[in-house]
């Protein structure tokens, strides 16, 4: 069966009963898929031509789920009415995972049609808008991370995430035996993400106890987010029915952290290689120098974007190959931007987000920020070699409250986003703080429960 799927082909399908669910989805802030199943026969008599609602409170709850103030866009005072969800039929694809079902993802519109700006989807959109404007469009992959456990999620829940098991007990990056522990799980991962018409490359251990990785081929801005928001929820589906788990969060324990290293590259309409030019020593044209000068430049501002929890700001630990220094380097691991490949391959990685990361907008940052550096035709610092970790350089920021207060001060992002767009994600920040600073831990019980 084909893992891609058309719109006559989903109806015809609906019509011999080989389809009977489609899960239709939005990505909310914290870049997970959220949406309705929807019975076939109704989706395409209905749903195919109009669309669905869902509520605003959508993009304007907690990680919890729990309604919170502060934003414009969904409050008690306005209500809390629907958006319109409106299916992006390019997104439709099989859902091998679970029997009669397909996806598909959403644009979020208000009733009047307008777009909903918060939407990371949307915000997106807008940027790769502005690089198409500009002549060029992003090549983008994304790197997860993940650990695996051989305890179900609800097993991990009733022991509030304590002595869970590892599904290798020691480091197995690259291994290629400590691979073959957990291959029935990748490979179920592997086989479901190739049926939804992913473009899967490979599956590789790493360096925490049970951590692993499957990459993607690159493709389209677009498509890349929406098949990482895709492929990491199925990762989740799948682990839950064999009876596992796995988490994508930033930092679990305090060894090494879940990356989500991203690829991109701009390249022309047609193709062209805008940022390579084979006869310069470091093998980029002043256009390329210009797009790494950017993410420099606004690596601060555009933090929150990279690192949107609390959590996310352990990762940044000296030698744990998550990044401490705003540098660049060619093939360094020890920089916050590693330059890597040569002519059509040429791309610059960036080493800044984790596992929690929401792809629409980090990518979102990385195209702002390249294009920003671009239009002022940034001069491009020096290469750094060696080791980053003892530079005398900027710092990527450290707390979350750092990287909300750049974000919320920087006029450059209100000017490149809008202040609807600034003033939202500064409001998701604050109340991620605020929630922790209401919350006991379990460090704070150990250490002062009898000794205070």
């Amino acid at each position: 069966m084909a893992a891609r799927i058309d719109v006559d082909t989903l109806i015809a399908e609906v019509e011999s009963g080989e389809i009977d669910t489609v899960v239709v989805a939005i990505t909310d802030m914290q870049g997970r898929l959220q949406g309705k199943r929807i019975h076939g026969e109704h989706f395409v008599n209905e749903v195919l031509a109009h669309g669905t609602e869902g509520c605003n409170y959508l993009l304007a709850v907690d990680i919890d789920m729990n309604t919170v103030s502060g934003y414009a866009m969904s409050s008690w005072d306005s209500g809390y009415g629907d958006m319109v969800m409106r299916p992006d039929l390019s997104t439709l694809h099989r859902i091998p995972w679970q029997d009669g079902a397909v996806g598909l993802l959403c644009d979020v519109l208000w009733e009047d049609g307008s777009d909903v700006v918060a939407s990371p989807r949307q915000i997106l959109r807008r940027q790769i808008d502005r690089l198409a404007d500009k002549g060029m469009q992003a090549l983008v992959g994304t790197e997860l991370e993940f650990i695996v456990f051989l305890d179900s999620y609800e097993e991990a829940w009733e022991s509030g995430y304590r002595d869970l098991t590892p599904a290798n007990l020691y480091n197995i990056d690259y291994s290629i035996l400590g691979g073959a522990r957990v291959e029935p799980l990748l490979r179920r991962i592997r086989l479901g993400m190739a049926g939804a018409g992913l473009d899967v490359e490979s599956a590789k251990g790493e360096c925490n106890l049970g951590q692993h990785e499957i990459a993607f081929k690159y493709n389209d801005a677009l498509v890349t987010c929406d098949r990482h928001s895709i492929y990491k929820t199925g990762a989740k589906e799948i682990a839950a029915q064999e009876g596992t788990s796995l988490t994508f969060m930033a930092k679990y324990n305090e060894r090494e952290g879940n990356s989500c290293h991203i690829h991109l590259s701009f390249r022309g309409l047609d193709g062209s290689l805008v940022m390579a030019d084979h006869d310069s020593p470091d093998g980029m044209s002043d256009l390329g120098r210009a797009f790494v000068a950017g993410q420099m430049a606004r690596m601060e501002e555009l933090t929150l974007l990279f690192a949107p929890q609390i959590n996310s700001y352990k990762r940044y630990v000296e030698g744990s190959f998550a990044p401490t220094a705003i540098k660049w380097g060619r093939d360094n691991r020890t920089c916050a931007f590693r330059l890597v490949g040569h002519g059509p391959s040429l791309r610059l990685e960036n080493r800044v987000p984790g596992g929690d990361v929401n792809p629409y907008l980090a990518v979102a940052g990385i195209i702002a920020a390249g294009l920003d550096g671009i239009e002022r035709g940034l001069t491009l610092e020096p290469e750094f070699t060696g080791n980053a970790y003892v530079a005398d350089a900027r710092r990527v920021p450290d707390s979350l409250d750092k990287a909300v207060a750049l974000w919320e001060g920087s006029q450059w992002v209100r000017d490149t986003f809008g202040e609807e767009v600034q003033a939202h994600y500064a409001r998701m920040g604050r109340v991620e703080i605020e929630a922790f600073g209401r919350s006991v831990t379990d460090w704070e019980r150990y250490r002062g429960f009898e000794r205070l």
